[in-house]
């Protein structure tokens, strides 16, 4: 009897051993898993900083060389540039946690966005003083060799200056932005409180072209608020591998007069700081501007 009872004993022993050792491995594979996951999205969000960082030195590095060219544009490319080098500063400091590597990487593209409108237009100029300069050599080797028809020759270039001047193209000028509020009784008073303003106006002028082509003119009009974030519809247009972000578009009415352009954008919360106005007609930029709001 008393052998049954150690045999029985023993058993039970052994049960509550066996049982211990099952909650033991699935314990212990609980943990190993749980390792595994938080090692996979530690070694991911590491990966999504390092690109983040790649993307911004590549866009700082397109900055440092468009500055190195010393164009007209410089001031507002290391305006750009600044933003950039202050962002990978940042990113460098933060823990890279899922969160702020998705705002880095918002910010990244409202930056390089602004990079595209900036190259684009920097290009332009480029192109036009290499024209120039084209044109004044030219002119300087004509004159040279046509002295004894400086008179005429003074004359054609007046005309040829003329039509230059006047051109095919519509120009876009006094491109203006500002804000007011809107009073109960419909009048609008203009401030330059952000807390105050709940509609920020665009404008700007078409001027008189005899020789351009008449009919409904479109442009995209893309406002800019002093975080990078594109106000209004947020609507994305593609002209072949260039994709343009607006804010609104204007169509235009034009019959060869000059046309005052103005279109409100309403909203709320203005945040303060610069804001800046880009006038594009298709993708090229036309125009712009900026305004402050306290």
């Amino acid at each position: 009897m008393e052998n049954q009872r150690s045999s029985s004993s023993l058993k039970a022993v052994i049960a509550v051993l066996a049982v211990l050792l099952v909650g033991s491995l699935i314990y212990i594979f609980k943990m190993t898993s749980d390792a595994d996951v938080v090692k996979t999205e530690l070694k991911t969000t590491l990966t999504e900083k390092e690109s983040v960082m790649k993307d911004l030195q590549e866009l700082k590095s397109t900055y440092d060389a468009a500055i190195s060219e010393n164009t007209s544009m410089s001031d507002e490319l290391i305006q750009e540039r600044d933003k950039v080098v202050n962002l990978m500063s940042d990113l460098s400091k933060s823990k890279g946690d899922v969160a702020s590597l998705s705002k880095y990487r918002t910010q990244f593209n409202a930056l390089q966005g602004n990079m595209k409108v900036l190259m684009a237009e920097n290009e332009g100029l480029k192109k036009q003083n290499t024209t120039l300069t084209t044109q004044r050599d030219s002119t300087v080797v004509v004159l040279g060799e046509t002295k004894k028809n400086v008179e005429a020759l003074t004359g054609q270039n007046e005309e040829l200056s003329k039509a230059v001047e006047i051109g095919s193209k519509l120009t876009v000028l006094n491109t203006r932005g500002s804000a007011f509020k809107m009073k109960s009784s419909g009048k609008q008073i203009e401030t330059d409180k952000a807390s105050r303003a709940d509609v920020l106006r665009v404008s700007f002028t078409i001027p008189e072209n005899p020789i351009a082509k008449s009919g409904e003119k479109m442009y995209y009009v893309q406002v800019i608020d002093s975080k990078n974030n594109v106000l209004g519809d947020k609507k994305t247009e593609s002209f072949g591998e260039n994709i343009l972000t607006y804010s609104f578009t204007t169509v235009v009415q034009y019959d060869n007069k000059t046309v005052q352009v103005t279109q409100d954008l309403k909203g709320k919360d203005f945040a303060k700081g610069t804001y800046y106005i880009n006038i594009f007609d298709r993708d090229i930029l036309v125009s712009k501007t900026s305004f402050v709001l306290r």
